[in-house]
């Protein structure tokens, strides 16, 4: 499996593993998410103990309204994570 095959395996099982413990496990509650975000993305978010950051991360995230994230808001949030922090590595 090449580097890359194996990052989309982990973006998947990632989300999986959190998705599904409060209701569907194709989803993310608000709940999910901020345990997603708490211990797999603390050195970004910090540890996420600001209710009103988290609110407006799940609602920024929940593009159609629907009081879940689904797999592709999940990605939206990595993806554009990940061409924030690749801004400081291509000024190098």
């Amino acid at each position: 499996m090449s580097d890359l095959q194996k990052g989309m395996a982990l973006l998947i099982s990632t989300f999986h593993k959190y998705s599904g413990k409060e209701g569907d496990k194709l989803t993310l509650t608000k709940g999910e998410l901020k345990d997603l975000l708490t211990k797999e993305l603390g050195d970004i978010f910090g540890k996420s103990s600001d209710q009103a950051k988290v609110d407006k991360i799940f609602k920024d995230l929940d593009a159609n309204a629907d009081g879940v994230v689904d797999f592709q808001e999940y990605v939206t949030l990595v993806a554009c994570l990940t061409m924030l922090c690749n801004k400081p590595l291509s000024k190098k």
